[in-house]
């Protein structure tokens, strides 16, 4: 499949801004099941600087800098992306979730690629007992790793409200595991958060989710959003097999991989300092379409 994915961030201000520096994460990765075909993002006001580099974790990060007055920032991000990814069953036998938990301790790389780096705490996602105790429900001793993962996104799927009103993303882990009430990141966090409880890898994955619309209806510019889901690391054999815990979706070809990291710090698409404004506006519109 391969699809074209618009992105465009629009911050409006109450009063002017003198000076914005930003930190941009909007090329989606190749690999994993998915290649780049093409990006380009335009900005206006036209920074006075643009930098890149890749991150620890393989993403693009674009650092920009803007000296000219204004009120409005616009960043569109454009994309082409070709995905090719398979779903593996949920009863695909796999290791024993002690056995990936064992091995990845024993990991002797520490590349962005190894799984040792997310078995711990991070930013956004600290290891909490009562999420711990939760996860562990659904890995009983012996249990595979696949099996075990499928059946924790079936039940936060379940036991969670979707709810954009309940939190931000500086609402902390344990409000949201007690209101079970969130969004997308933050059921990708919990489910992080048990994992790594149990010691186990998972990674937080930013991206996109191809939406279909009920029979007859047309299809909505900017209905899409950025979506949020897990990577969890399998053994050495499956390796990383994303989870969708929003969805209760073991990712396949509908999923477009924008950033991978610890939690959402590590890989927010445009976050930054600005001078000047007291009060702003985010709005974020993202199209994602089937072209082939």
């Amino acid at each position: 499949m391969i699809y074209d994915i618009r992105h465009v961030t629009t911050y409006s201000y109450e009063t002017q801004v003198s000076f914005a520096r930003c930190s941009l994460r909007l090329e989606p990765l190749s690999g994993d099941g998915q290649q780049l075909i093409s990006h380009s993002v335009e900005i206006r006001p036209k920074p006075a600087e643009r930098t890149a580099r890749r991150d620890f974790f393989g993403t693009l990060t674009e650092n920009v800098l803007i000296e000219t007055a204004h009120r409005n920032l616009r960043i569109d991000s454009r994309s082409r992306v070709s995905v090719e990814r398979q779903a593996p069953p949920r009863d695909t036998a796999s290791p024993s979730w002690e056995t990936v938990r064992d091995v990845a301790f024993e990991a002797a790389s520490l590349g962005a690629d190894s799984p040792v780096g997310y078995v711990f705490a991070s930013a956004l996602v600290p290891v909490l007992r009562p999420v711990t105790a939760y996860a562990s429900a659904s890995f009983a001793s012996g249990g595979g790793i696949l099996r075990g993962a499928a059946d924790l996104m079936r039940r936060i799927r379940t036991d969670f409200k979707y709810d954009p009103k309940a939190t931000v993303i500086s609402t902390p882990l344990k409000e949201v595991f007690e209101k079970r009430h969130g969004v997308c990141q933050d059921f990708a966090h919990v489910m992080i958060a048990g994992l790594r409880g149990l010691g186990l890898p998972a990674a937080y994955v930013s991206g996109y989710l191809r939406t279909i619309p009920p029979p007859g209806q047309p299809r909505l510019q900017g209905a899409d959003a950025t979506h949020a889901w897990v990577s969890v690391w399998c053994g050495a054999e499956l390796g990383w097999i994303g989870f969708d815990p929003t969805n209760d979706l073991v990712v396949a070809s509908d999923h477009i991989i924008l950033a991978v990291g610890r939690d959402f710090s590590d890989v927010s698409p445009v976050d930054g300092v600005i001078v000047g404004a007291r009060k702003q506006k985010l709005n974020v519109a993202v199209d994602v379409l089937l072209v082939e």
